[in-house]
Order: structure tokens, then C-alpha cells, then sequence
């Protein structure tokens, strides 16, 4: 370097890096000021000396570029750490040494020049930065939120590495614009996805939107979407920014959580039609009662080619229909008393066959496949023959002209992982009743509604709306379940779930085949409130031959009681009436009678008879209406001891 440049020397003497000159044999040959000031020496002491000798070190610093500058005559660098740092003016940095070769007129190399600066700031800068990049990525990768920059000028599109796997998109095959973003939506929801941007650079608002994905394996997830749109001083729109996070599970979750309030409203909204229907079939019972009795009264006294004998048949029919629907409303409102016994459902099916055959029609065919080995349930008969006749004849009526009704019976079972993930299964081996058809279908606005009373997609006059709730009622009444799955044009399913039980299996009496039994003049007090149904079952008692001590108070019973000097041996009374119900009421009557037998009677069932409809060990029950025939059987199986 020409020492008497002194134009140069001043500029690197005021130039903010440490600079120094050396020979090829590595002594220095000039030096600026901050190097001189750096080293806290003087120039004299520092010129003509090794540059690793003033940092008291016998050798050249490894991995020191001199040598290939010199050799190459290119211009390199490197980063280092402050090399015996004690004896720098700072206590600790980075710093970039970058040699150059001087070269004079003819390429020969002459000297090299070091200039180097701290780049500590630089250096902390990076790695502050790269921190903070790596706790964005993991806080995206915990939060499933990624983020994305859209630079409006060249339609190129940044996405953060968690958006990628949101999308489940490779960054390699993936094209970086609006359009390949759009591309990777769901078909569906692209359109709306484009209004709502277009719209917010419209009106120079932020938005947000939730939207599907489909992904190549037909998977769809769900993810929210959040953007702002920046501008330049002259309103121009020069990028956009915004998130995307994965919001898959909490979509399941939400739909869990409105099935689940659907369910809960459904529940409420069934038991509060079920209370309603339990309160006016008690009532209607009672009513039916009279009816019933007086029109068998009347079939009984008059011959059947009497003027008289049509219209009391008639009335008669009519009631009993009536009666029917009263019996549906007390099921589905699980307030009908039942007697349960075990039962083969296979058994119980075929004898049930023919039956079901004949209600349905030629036109349709009965398919029974019945399983092997198939457990036992605990069940009133009649109950199986009410829900098997409600299925069919909806099956029946879902089918426009030929078709088949299948029906299945199979041992099944569901653990509690099972019934986590399926709501309304429940714990447990059931024993399967399952009853399809190939009809028309439900539609799909109508399936959480057909268990409701009185809805029914049939036509006016063809249906009371009465048939599933029945069913349903007396399946919940029986601690099973029971759901359906039903598609239009296709067919519908029902499958009913009825717990097993163990035990032997008792034959049941034919009543029809044998004689209404008679009374052999037993004394039986009747209590009953209803006076109009209080002089029917008298006159029934009559009839079957017992002595009667009819009375309409349970304190009137009681009065009676301690003065009569006969031996009462039934009591006939009904559950709920003023002051004393009837289980009280037997209970008094017992320190009079020990031996004295009780039959309850009522239009609807209590606690102090039934437990959840279901009759207690011990307890003889007889729900209104009843027929003189079916009073006679009750009463003697109570005196008999059967």
C-alpha cells in the first residue's frame, strides 16, 4: 500500500472497522486507527509483527484463510469468535474477518488486507429470531394454527409448515398461489371461500370463515380461517395475512353436544307427553270401564238374534277399540302395570307367525330368522304381541304393493367403550329383535319424531300416530332400547334391544280354553269411589257368585271391617283415593283379617303397586277396564293360591 496515499488512509482510518495490512510472510504492515485503539497498542509496537503475536499465541489461528488467499488470490471470510478475549476491549461477540489479496499491475499477489467488524448484534438478532420461529412452530403445532401471506403483486402464497399439515398437502407439489389454496377447499365451499375474501378487500375489513377440506382419501376436515388485508399509501392493496386452524375435533364435539341436547329435549319433551297421556287414560279408563262392563252385561242377558244384541256388540267393539288406545298411551307412557315372565323370544315369535301373516296380507312376505341358542327375556307376553303387531302393521303400511317383512332375533352385546362412541346403546347383553321391510322409508326431517303420540307420515284416517311410541314405551318400560334406521325408497329397520335374564320358564294357562271359574260364596269387600264402577263389579261379583260389602271410602272400610262378623276374604280396592290409599288400606285391614288377600284395581299404576311399571313380588293388580272373565281368573288365582 502507497504510504503516501493519505486520501485513503483517512477513509479507513475513520471507517467503523478494524483493518490491517500484511506482507506475504504475514507481518503487518499498516494499520488503521480502531485497530490500533482495538488492540490497545501503538502503531510502532504492532507494525512488523506476526498477527497472531500480538495476541501472545505461538502460531497462526486454526482454520485461518491467509494461506489460501494468497495461494487462490480470492477474497474469502469467516465468522469467529473473539480469540483470546481478554485481551479485547469487549468481553465476549462474533466477528466477520474477511481477507482480500492486493495485487499489483501484473496479477502478482503482494499483500492481503483483513478487514473485520463485530456482527454481534447481527448474530443475536438471528438467534433470537430463530427462538422465536421455533416457538411459533411448536405453539402452531399445539394449537393446530398455522399462518399464511398472500403478496397481492406476484399471487405468491406463504404457507407456515402447520398449514401444510393442516391440509395434509405436500410443500413440494404444492403451488403456492390463491388459486392452488382454493384448489385444496372442498368443492363445495370454494365459492362461498372466494366471496368472503373478495368481499373483505371490498370493504377493507377483516373476516373470518369456517370451511371443509377434502383431502385425496375423501376424509374431510374442518378449519377457521382469520385474515387481514394490508394497503399502501395510496390504498392499494399489497398483501394479505391470516390463520388457519384445524377445528375438526371441536366440530365433533359440537355435534355431539347438540345430539346430546336433542336427545335430552327428545327425553323431556316424551315424558312430559307421557305424564299428560298417563293423567287422561286413568280417567278415560275409568270411563271405559263402565262401557264395557255394561255392554257385556247386556251381550250376556240377551240372545244373539235379538234387535238389541247388534248394538250392544257394537258399542261394545267400539269401546274395546277405545280401550286400546287408552292401553297405547299407558305403554308409551310406560305407566301400564305388566306381569312379566321369561320367555323364548324364538318361541314366542313362531306362535306369533301366523298371526302376523294374516294382518299383513298375501301380498307381503313373513321372512323369520330366528339365531341358535337364543337367550332369554323377561317380558309380559302381551307386550311382545303389542309391539310385533305395531311394527308389522307399519311395515305393512310403508309398502306400497308387494314386498317382505324380515324378522330377526340375536344374541348381542355392547361393552362401555362401545356405548361411549354410540349414543343411546347401553351396557350389557340384550337379546336383538330386529324388524325390517323393504317399503318406502322414513324421511329423514321425520325420524327424531316418530316415537312421538300421534305423529304419523301415514294419510288422515290410516294411522293414530300411536304405533312406535307404543312400542317404544314398552321397550323402555322393559329396560331395553330401541333405534331406527330407515332410508328412503329403500326400507326401514327397527331394532329393539331387551335385556337377558336366566331362569326356567313357566307355562302360561289358556284362559280360552277353559271355563270362567266361579266363586263358592267367599265374602269380598270392594272399595271403589267411582260409584258408577262400584255397582258394575259388584254386579260382576254377584254374577261369579261372591257375597259383596261394597263401600266407597277407605274409612268406611275400616268401620265396616271392625263391626262385621263374617270373615272378609278378599279385599277388592282401589289404589288411589282420599285420605288413605289402597295399600294402606290392606295393610289396617290385616291386624282384622291376617289371612285376608288384596286385589288392587286401578286406571293407572302408583309406586306403592308398581316400580316403574313393573309389578312387585306378591302384589295382585288388575288394570281398568277388565271383563267380568278376566276378574273371575285374577280372583281365583288369588283364593286358590295360584
Amino acid at each position: 500500500m502507497d504510504t503516501g496515499n493519505a486520501l485513503l488512509k483517512e477513509i479507513l482510518d475513520t471507517t467503523p472497522v478494524i483493518a490491517a495490512l500484511f506482507t506475504p510472510d504475514r507481518e503487518i504492515a499498516w494499520t488503521n486507527r480502531m485497530c490500533m485503539d482495538f488492540t490497545g497498542r501503538f502503531s510502532e509496537s504492532i507494525i512488523g509483527r506476526k498477527c497472531y503475536d500480538i495476541w501472545h499465541l505461538s502460531e497462526t489461528c486454526q482454520g485461518c484463510p491467509f494461506n489460501r488467499v494468497m495461494e487462490t488470490g480470492t477474497a474469502m471470510g469467516l465468522d469467529l469468535p473473539v480469540p483470546l478475549k481478554q485481551l479485547w476491549s469487549i468481553a465476549n461477540g462474533r466477528w466477520r474477518l474477511n481477507f482480500f489479496p492486493l495485487k499489483e499491475g501484473h496479477g502478482q499477489i503482494s499483500g492481503v488486507m483483513a478487514v473485520a467488524h463485530e456482527i454481534t448484534p447481527v448474530k443475536n438478532l438471528r438467534q433470537a429470531l430463530m427462538r422465536s420461529d421455533s416457538r411459533l412452530r411448536r405453539a402452531e403445532e399445539l394449537a393446530h394454527i398455522g399462518h399464511w401471506e398472500l403478496d397481492f403483486e406476484t399471487n405468491e402464497l406463504f404457507w407456515s409448515d402447520e398449514v401444510y399439515d393442516i391440509f395434509e398437502v405436500d410443500p413440494r407439489k404444492f403451488g403456492s398461489s390463491y388459486e392452488a389454496f382454493l384448489n385444496a377447499s372442498h368443492p363445495d365451499d370454494r365459492q362461498e371461500i372466494h366471496d368472503t375474501y373478495i368481499n373483505s378487500l371490498k370493504t377493507r375489513t377483516k373476516y373470518q370463515i369456517e370451511h371443509r377440506l377434502l383431502l385425496p382419501d375423501g376424509r374431510v376436515k374442518y378449519v377457521q380461517e382469520r385474515c387481514r388485508n394490508y394497503y399502501d399509501d395510496n390504498g392499494r392493496q399489497i398483501r394479505s395475512i391470516g390463520t388457519v386452524q384445524d377445528i375438526t375435533v371441536r366440530k365433533k364435539i359440537e355435534a355431539e353436544n347438540r345430539a346430546l341436547q336433542e336427545q335430552f329435549q327428545q327425553a323431556q319433551k316424551l315424558d312430559s307427553i307421557g305424564r299428560l297421556a298417563g293423567g287422561v287414560a286413568h280417567d278415560f279408563n275409568n270411563i271405559s270401564s263402565v262401557i264395557l262392563g255394561y255392554a257385556e252385561i247386556a251381550l250376556e242377558a240377551i240372545e244373539p238374534d235379538h234387535p238389541m244384541y247388534e248394538y250392544f256388540t257394537i258399542i261394545n267393539n267400539a269401546a274395546q277399540r277405545a280401550a286400546n288406545i287408552t292401553r297405547q298411551l299407558l305403554a308409551f307412557a310406560r305407566r301400564q302395570i305388566s306381569e312379566p315372565r321369561l320367555l323364548d323370544l324364538k318361541e314366542t315369535m313362531e306362535d306369533l307367525l301366523k298371526m302376523l301373516e294374516r294382518l299383513v296380507g298375501e301380498n307381503i312376505e313373513v321372512i323369520f330368522l330366528p339365531g341358535s341358542d337364543i337367550w332369554k327375556v323377561k317380558i309380559d307376553p302381551s307386550l311382545v304381541d303389542q309391539i310385533m303387531v305395531n311394527l308389522c302393521i307399519n311395515a305393512r303400511d310403508a309398502i306400497e304393493d308387494v314386498g317382505k317383512i324380515t324378522i330377526e332375533i340375536s344374541n348381542t352385546g355392547f361393552d362401555e367403550a362401545y356405548c361411549s362412541k354410540h349414543m343411546g346403546f347401553i351396557p350389557g347383553e340384550f337379546v336383538l329383535l330386529s324388524v325390517s321391510d323393504d317399503g318406502k322409508g322414513i324421511p329423514t326431517e321425520d325420524i327424531d319424531k316418530v316415537f312421538e303420540p300421534f305423529y304419523t307420515t301415514k294419510e288422515i284416517g290410516k294411522g293414530t300416530g300411536l304405533g312406535l311410541s307404543t312400542v317404544y314405551g314398552i321397550v323402555k318400560q322393559n329396560r331395553g332400547f330401541i333405534n331406527v334406521y330407515s332410508e328412503e325408497g329403500v326400507g326401514t329397520v327397527i331394532k329393539i334391544y331387551l335385556p337377558r335374564h336366566s331362569g326356567e320358564i313357566i307355562p302360561s294357562i289358556d284362559k280360552k280354553s277353559v271355563n270362567v271359574p266361579m266363586g263358592k260364596g267367599e265374602l269380598v269387600m270392594l272399595v271403589e269411589d267411582d260409584q258408577a264402577i262400584q255397582k258394575l263389579i259388584t254386579l260382576f261379583l254377584n254374577q261369579l257368585g261372591y257375597s259383596v260389602l261394597p263401600v266407597s271410602s277407605p274409612a268406611d272400610a275400616v268401620e265396616e271391617a271392625e263391626k262385621c262378623s263374617s270373615t272378609i276374604d278378599l279385599l277388592i280396592t282401589d289404589v288411589i283415593m282420599p285420605v288413605m290409599n289402597g295399600r294402606i288400606l290392606s295393610d289396617r285391614l290385616l291386624s282384622y283379617y291376617p289371612d285376608l288377600k288384596t286385589l288392587y284395581i286401578s286406571g293407572y299404576t302408583v309406586n306403592v303397586i308398581a316400580s316403574k311399571g313393573v309389578l312387585k313380588d306378591g302384589i295382585f293388580f288388575l288394570s281398568k277396564p277388565f271383563s267380568k272373565k278376566e276378574l273371575a281368573f285374577k280372583i281365583r288365582a288369588i283364593l286358590d293360591n295360584r
